[in-house]
């Protein structure tokens, strides 16, 4: 099985690559999807971020709701050894369901993880293949802006915090330019699936 790691700077359009390699029958395993799952079901995480954020009245319940998470990011992206101490908290528990996938469809072809923090995390070394979704930033501003409705400093400060795309894409195996449709994504991945069973 090739395992293929996917990931992009923040609003560069990993999920919509996600659904396109999902619509060719491609199993796709997506890191933020994990994360979801943790804050959400599993007691551990919830209770070691809640104890992480103590500090701060952004929890009712004990629970890590929509707007418990919005506030945690705004606290994360202003302060980096929170953000560091939130990830080291998440990290090897999205590193552990990655390797499970992976070991649950050894049969297939191919299977892809999609990742965010791919390099920041430095997981290089789980993949055979690493396919960059590459999109101008000020395209990925706009659409930072719009999906989360955040301030454009707030999205510049969140855009900062990861490594440049200049860095990462000499570092990739396949680029793909998402900077204008649907159409023209579909068919950059559509040659990448080609040229990777060949």
């Amino acid at each position: 099985m090739i395992k293929i790691g996917l990931t992009g700077n923040i609003a560069s359009g990993k999920t919509l690559s996600e659904n396109i390699f999902k619509s060719y029958g491609i199993k796709v395993i997506s890191a933020d999807d994990i994360v979801h799952d943790l804050i959400r079901n599993d007691k551990k995480t919830i209770k070691n971020i809640i104890n992480l954020f103590s500090q701060y009245d952004i929890f009712e319940n004990n629970n890590i709701d929509i707007i418990s998470r919005k506030k945690i990011a705004k606290i994360v992206f202003n302060n980096k050894l929170l953000r560091e101490k939130l990830e080291q908290i998440l990290h090897p528990q999205v590193i552990e369901k990655i390797n499970i996938f992976f070991e649950e469809n050894e049969n297939e072809k191919m299977a892809i993880a999609s990742i965010p923090l791919l390099f920041e995390a430095n997981l290089q070394k789980m993949f055979d293949i690493i396919i960059f979704i590459q999109a101008n930033e000020n395209i990925r501003l706009k659409r930072l802006m719009m999906r989360n409705n955040y301030s454009e400093s707030f999205a510049r400060k969140i855009m900062d915090t990861q490594i440049n795309e200049n860095i990462k894409i000499p570092l990739s195996n396949f680029i793909v330019e998402n900077n204008s449709d649907k159409y023209s994504l579909q068919e950059q991945i559509d040659k990448i699936i080609k040229k990777i069973n060949t």
